[in-house]
């Protein structure tokens, strides 16, 4: 098989983009903008009450973002009539049939036109509502897959998920789709039909008992990972996504389906340029916290490997594997990481991190540089929990005494940390599956995608997604944390 020209093949192409606010959406589209101004057009799905809506969340979320820096230099003062012309916005929601698309003519203009769908759009949360990730991640993929099946011209749909729908799978985890109802513990069946019931149930239970919304907020975080636990998997975020997937193996007919998992996802490699980030993501907030002096230990498991890779290469796979789904390749699913190949531990990180921050340490509010220190390596979640005793809980329970005795002076104090002490106590359970992954993503079709494309692709540069081709150390320590400290600290 041979793959060609991938610029030629996104020519004159429609595309739908949902959760387009999204970090990988957004670098997705600004590639093709880049690369192939001759795209046909974009369809943005935002979540948004109206047009004007979406249009003002395209401008500040999507095309106002540094991201777009380059093709702003690029197109100068045309660059408004180039977006004008290649991009429409469009308000609407995945967890509502039709994508909540309102706009009946502007349904109907994209069920003609589009050629290719892509599925961004997620929770990712690990600890959301259930009602609400079971909408987004779970049903909301079935909706865009009804969609895409409307479409026309329709050649394939791409949804974006996570490696980590694995759940706590340990070896070597294979590019395998999850058929319906498979759980990955115990005999009973998923019912994702009977799932949602329960979650309507469950609301429907606390409005008729007059709970408050943060309170039914809280029940229904709880009753996620309930459910998730229940089945197999650590959080609500992975099992709706793992009920996502097997929706669309599962409905799919004949529509051509991609399904990406990318592993923990981090800032650009090289393009548009590197070290460009948005948001904390997953192992960024012990980078950040540690580089701010407000993380102290790090709890590492000896045989865990934390798997990476760069945001750009997951954009120039996912357009790679589009060209290959085209060209009628059979394969399906792609992990998208770097622990088979190209492994990083979570004492590199550690390293890496404490190297960056000595030398070039943070300033906080007050214009002080913050001191770091080595830290703590706790190897064990029985370390980590004796730790917090002897360091926090201890004395908390001193002051809660301390605070009784003098007629609680000091209850506004031992109420922040108390609050403090919790969220880092589940924050610790939430995080415990990934410090302590014990997995190894084997990556055959990626691989495989990579040998096609180094030897029947025209621009085989222009999209490369070999994540061998990483310096770790260079990486960390002169794009990825530098990004973190010019656009989220």
């Amino acid at each position: 098989m041979e793959l060609g020209s991938i610029l030629q093949f996104l020519e004159n192409k429609t595309i739908l983009v949902t959760g387009a606010t999204g970090y990988l959406a957004k670098i997705f589209v600004e590639k093709i903008l880049r690369v192939q101004p001759n795209v046909k057009k974009f369809y943005l799905l935002l979540r948004a009450a109206d047009a004007k809506s979406a249009t003002e969340r395209l401008r500040d979320e999507v095309i106002g973002k540094d991201l777009f820096r380059v093709l702003r230099e690029k197109h100068g003062a045309g660059l408004h009539s180039f977006i004008s012309e290649k991009v429409t916005p469009v308000p609407g929601d995945i967890s509502c049939e039709d994508l909540g698309v309102k706009d009946s003519s502007l349904k109907d203009e994209m069920w003609r036109e589009i050629d290719v769908v892509l599925n961004f759009a997620a929770t990712t949360n690990f600890d959301e509502r259930y009602d609400v990730a079971l909408g987004i991640n779970t049903l909301g993929a079935l909706h865009v897959l009804n969609f895409a099946k409307k479409c026309v011209k329709i050649k394939m749909l791409v949804h974006v998920s996570t490696a980590y729908v694995c759940g706590e799978d340990a070896g070597l985890i294979l590019e395998q789709p999850y058929h319906m109802g498979m759980a990955k513990r115990g005999d009973e069946k998923i019912d994702i039909n009977f799932e949602k019931k329960m979650v309507q149930e469950k609301i429907n239970e606390l409005k008729l008992e007059d709970v408050p919304e943060k309170e039914i907020t809280s029940a229904m975080k709880d009753f996620g990972i309930e459910r998730a636990r229940l089945f197999g998997w650590p959080n609500t975020y992975v099992f709706t996504k793992a009920m996502g997937e097997m929706l669309l193996v599962n409905f799919k007919d004949s529509l051509p389906l991609l399904i990406i998992r990318p592993t923990m996802v981090a800032s650009t490699y090289k393009e548009p340029f590197p070290g460009w980030i948005e948001g904390v993501r997953t192992i960024d907030s012990v980078i950040v916290g540690y580089g701010k002096g407000r993380v102290t230990c790090f709890i590492s498991g000896p045989r865990s490997t934390i798997d990476v890779i760069p945001a750009d290469m997951v954009v120039n796979a996912i357009i790679v594997a589009m060209v290959a789904r085209a060209k009628q390749h059979s394969e399906i699913i792609y992990h998208l990481g770097s622990s088979f190949r190209n492994p990083v531990n979570m004492s590199n990180l550690h390293d890496f991190t404490f190297r960056y921050f000595s030398e070039h340490p943070w300033i906080n509010k007050e214009g002080e540089s913050v001191k770091i220190g080595k830290g703590i390596v706790l190897s064990s979640m029985a370390k980590f929990y004796t730790y917090m005793a002897i360091r926090f809980l201890l004395p908390l329970k001193a002051l809660q005494l301390f605070n009784i005795l003098l007629f609680k002076k000091y209850q506004d104090v031992y109420t922040v940390l108390d609050r403090k002490v919790k969220l880092v106590m589940r924050l610790a359970d939430l995080y415990k599956p990934y410090v302590f992954f014990e997995g190894i993503f084997d990556d055959l079709n990626s691989e495989k995608l990579r040998i096609i494309s180094k030897e029947t692709c025209q621009e085989t540069d222009i999209f490369d997604f070999d994540a061998m081709n990483i310096d770790w150390e260079d990486y960390m320590i002169n794009v990825h944390i530098p990004g973190l400290v010019k656009y989220v600290m």
